[in-house]
């Protein structure tokens, strides 16, 4: 059987809608086996991340992330994505590891806003101006095509390159957040951005960035105010520092941690009323990529 190569094209073959689709039915599969292994030199990363879900594959994805590439014209972060049968485990495809990134970034978080988003959420604050920025604009947008965007970068001219029809720049922080209905952070930061005193009822916290235990995006009052979900309590709990460091410190305690994805379909990873703040961390697991790589594939077939 020959080796599919899946490229960038695949992506005009893709949708929104139909990806948080597969993320959903992926979550009522057999719950994923999953491991991480994390390596570091410094403010560089060695992530290797392996998932396999019974019933649809595995998959290997490795990632090399170098915050100081950005200096030198270069990706932040690289890598390469292996998808093997569930039947006999042969290779059946090398898929696009920017492509998988993106897209499985971006329908995580988009999967929470579209189940703990206020369904009237119209203004929509971006904290970060990389590419993960961009493609939630692109992916809100499908969902909320009413949708205005405000963007805080700490370098403005980041923020002001993004602007648009629909997106402008701000460098006044605190009253964006106290504006937003909803807000996605996506940056390096070790120490957190956004404070929870500046958040209105109703609002929910889409929180991407911070992957290492060392990095941080909101303060302790907004985990202490909001009522929080995860992905994966295995991917986040313990591995990342949004979660664990208020573990460590007894902020919070593991019970506080309503649901994550495969507690779906019981209704626990729910909006309880418009006043709640709901806070979602995207940590981002391999299995979310084994069921975004098999949607990819799966369109790029049908094509």
């Amino acid at each position: 059987m020959s080796i599919e190569i899946i490229g960038p094209e695949a992506e005009a073959h893709l949708s929104w809608d139909g990806l948080t689709t597969a993320l959903a039915q992926g979550h009522k599969l057999p719950r994923a086996e999953v491991s991480d292994i994390f390596l570091y030199r410094g403010k560089d990363t060695l992530l290797s991340r392996a998932a396999w879900i019974d019933g649809l594959g595995q998959l290997v994805k490795t990632a090399t992330i170098f915050p100081g590439n950005g200096a030198a014209g270069k990706p932040t972060v690289n890598g390469a994505v292996t998808l093997y049968s569930d039947r006999d485990g042969t290779l059946e495809a090398l898929v696009d590891f920017h492509l998988v990134t993106r897209w499985k970034t971006a329908g995580d978080s988009l999967l929470a806003a579209k189940t703990l988003a206020r369904r009237d959420s119209r203004e929509i604050l971006l904290v970060g101006a990389g590419n993960v920025a961009r493609s939630m604009i692109e992916a809100y947008s499908s969902h909320f095509p009413d949708a205005r965007f405000t963007v805080w970068n700490r370098s403005p001219e980041k923020a002001r390159a993004m602007e648009g029809p629909r997106v402008r720049a701000t460098e006044d922080l605190e009253g964006a957040v106290r504006a937003a209905d909803i807000i996605c952070t996506a940056t390096m930061s070790h120490e957190p951005v956004v404070k929870g005193a500046w958040l209105k009822p109703g609002t929910h916290l889409d929180l991407i960035g911070a992957y290492r235990p060392d990095m941080r995006e909101v303060d302790d009052e907004a985990i202490r105010r909001a009522t929080l979900f995860v992905d994966s309590r295995k991917t986040t709990i313990g591995h990342i520092g949004e979660i664990q460091d208020p573990l460590d410190r007894g902020i919070i305690t593991e019970a506080d941690i309503r649901a994550d994805y495969y507690d779906l379909a019981s209704g626990l990873y729910a909006r309880r009323s418009d006043e709640e703040i709901t806070l979602a961390k995207n940590g981002g697991g391999a299995h979310l990529d084994l069921m975004t790589a098999a949607y990819i594939a799966a369109m790029w077939r049908l094509r």
